[in-house]
């Protein structure tokens, strides 16, 4: 992962500090416990998930960019657990998270296709996803952030989300253009999906 390593080995929080907004607007619907979260970067929303009261655990491949968020943890003064880990490879475990998240986290579709079906494994009953990504309209519109048209079908929709998380119960499932400020690589007029699922 040196690329991310790359990309983070600054003194700046590349995408900020704050939250995402949609993690925000919806994270008390994640049931209390533990919650997951994927390519968890720098840290800002597991600290914030953190700072409401959840035990939370970031994975992320990049030990840069878990190094800043244990330090945004520390400095809000929460906890945060991290793991270096290949989402290819990382243990989710079964049934044994309350939330997992997916925040602008892009994958090949083959990555996607396994990975998914196992974060419906490892979601406890009850258990609530969420994701927000970039979809194909991204590039129509020029946005800011997200992976380069050449890898397009790292993009998502709400078909495609739905389609590769049988066993959830889509409770907000939309697409829309809305202003991302989230640092300088998300900034911006967007086009996104939005995603909280919930396992029966």
């Amino acid at each position: 992962m040196s690329e991310w390593d790359n990309r983070y080995r600054t003194d700046d929080y590349v995408f900020g500090t704050a939250p995402n907004d949609f993690l925000a607007e919806v994270a008390t619907r994640i049931p209390a416990g533990r919650v997951l979260c994927l390519g968890e970067g720098e840290g800002r929303n597991g600290v914030h998930l953190a700072s409401l009261g959840y035990e939370v655990t970031g994975v992320d491949g990049s030990e840069v960019g878990l190094s800043k968020a244990r330090a945004l943890a520390a400095s809000r003064r929460v906890a945060l657990a991290t793991i270096v880990a290949d989402l290819a490879t990382f243990d989710l475990g079964e049934a044994c998270w309350q939330g997992i998240t997916s925040i602008f986290v892009h994958l090949p579709p083959a990555l996607r296709a396994d990975l998914y079906p196992r974060v419906v494994r490892a979601l406890a009953p009850g258990g609530v996803f969420v994701l927000e990504a970039y979809t194909p309209r991204q590039h129509e519109i020029g946005g800011v952030g997200g992976p380069p048209p050449s890898l397009a079908d790292w993009l998502l929709t709400l078909e495609r989300v739905r389609a590769e998380l049988p066993g959830l119960e889509v409770v907000i499932g939309r697409e829309l253009d809305r202003d991302v400020n989230e640092g300088a690589r998300h900034s911006g007029p967007s086009a996104v999906v939005q995603v909280l699922a919930v396992k029966p």
